[in-house]
């Protein structure tokens, strides 16, 4: 139950790293609405691998197949299954690891859990997991898109202890996001964020970062009360992803540091509707969204797969040296960027659908 997001919009996501496949069923989403492969692929295109030296040199054409749910480019309103067969599996770059809970990663705490874990690539724990969340949330996106108009857009905005400066939430697009390999839309800082994994990578070591994300366009009122509000849910989705360590909305923590009359959000009129002078609460107050983009940032830990050798133990407890072989990321914020934005738009699709049903 706990591959499942979502209360009206379901997306469930199955599959393992080094599996036959991985995908998600999505139950909930309208009928009606125009979807074909290609609509989806767009964004499995960006998280996936072997695109960028920046990257893991993993070759996976991640091609997704629409298996149910759609006939003549229409959803049917039943259950929508997508697959993407798993092409460059190499289970055996794992096999020394077997008896080796790798530091940081889930190994120790799924052994713990099941008594059983899956011997190569993490299992359920890998980054290729989210292949399902970003065809699921490429659906809930064009839903957004079609239906309200919402505009959703993220982007690397820390590598390390590099930070770019403030982007234009309100005119930042896609295309400014991609122009670099890092997804940095700053093209100074996009190189110096270039230099500093390349470092990582050539050190056999790995460096973390932060992702923003801007949702534009979100109609006021999504969100409910107490238990489901929108920061709340938004949180969830962002800290389920593989080596998040991190979530803010708004000012964030940076809002503790100052004083009511700095942090308010003033009301004015804004093209016949109520708005706000400021941003501070991020898109989001009381828990539902009060029609000002959403604004937040997901911090990502350094990948804990890294080429040096690592001192720690076996499952007996004796002490071993740790090198890691395989393909793996110095730094994922790059190829988070869509995971992020799917995340966003799964959590807003089904807000929207709750949302209706008030109507």
């Amino acid at each position: 139950m706990f591959s499942t997001i979502g209360t009206l919009f379901r997306a469930t996501t199955f599959g393992e790293s080094h599996a036959r496949g991985v995908g998600v069923v999505i139950d909930g989403c309208p009928a009606k609405l125009g979807l074909t492969e290609a609509d989806i692929q767009r964004q499995l295109d960006r998280r996936r691998p072997g695109r960028s030296r920046l990257a893991s040199e993993r070759e996976e054409s991640d091609r997704a197949a629409i298996l149910s749910g759609t006939e003549n480019g229409l959803t049917l309103g039943t259950p929508i299954g997508l697959l993407v067969l798993n092409t460059d599996q190499r289970p055996a770059d794992y096999a020394h690891l077997s008896r080796i809970p790798r530091p940081s990663h889930a190994d120790f705490t799924y052994q713990a859990k099941y008594g059983i874990r899956a011997a190569s690539g993490g299992g359920r724990s890998s980054a290729r997991e989210t292949i399902g969340r970003v065809a699921a949330g490429a659906v809930a996106e064009k839903f957004l898109r079609e239906r309200h108009g919402v505009e959703i857009v993220a982007w690397v905005s820390a590598v390390g202890e590099i930070d770019a400066p403030e982007a234009d939430a309100q005119r930042i697009d896609r295309p400014a996001v991609d122009r670099t390999d890092v997804r940095c839309p700053d093209a100074e800082t996009a190189q110096a964020m270039i230099a500093e994994i390349t470092r990582a990578r050539e050190a056999a070591d790995s460096v973390g970062g932060v992702v923003t994300c801007v949702c534009r366009n979100v109609p006021a009122g999504l969100g409910e009360p107490v238990f489901g509000k929108t920061e709340a849910l938004l949180a969830q989705a962002m800290l389920s992803i593989p080596a998040t360590k991190g979530f803010e909305i708004g000012s964030g923590f940076a809002g503790a540091r100052m004083r009511g009359s700095a942090h308010n959000d003033p009301f004015v009129l804004k093209a016949g509707r109520l708005g706000t002078l400021t941003n501070r609460s991020g898109g989001v107050q009381g828990g539902i969204t009060n029609g000002e983009p959403i604004l937040l940032r997901v911090a990502f830990k350094p990948p804990a797969t890294i080429g040096r050798a690592q001192q720690t133990t076996d499952d007996e407890g004796r002490p071993v040296t740790l090198e890691a072989k395989g393909r793996h990321d110095p730094c994922v914020v790059p190829r988070a960027v869509p995971i992020v934005e799917s995340m966003a738009a799964l959590v807003l699709a089904d807000l929207a659908l709750i949302q209706a049903m008030r109507a």
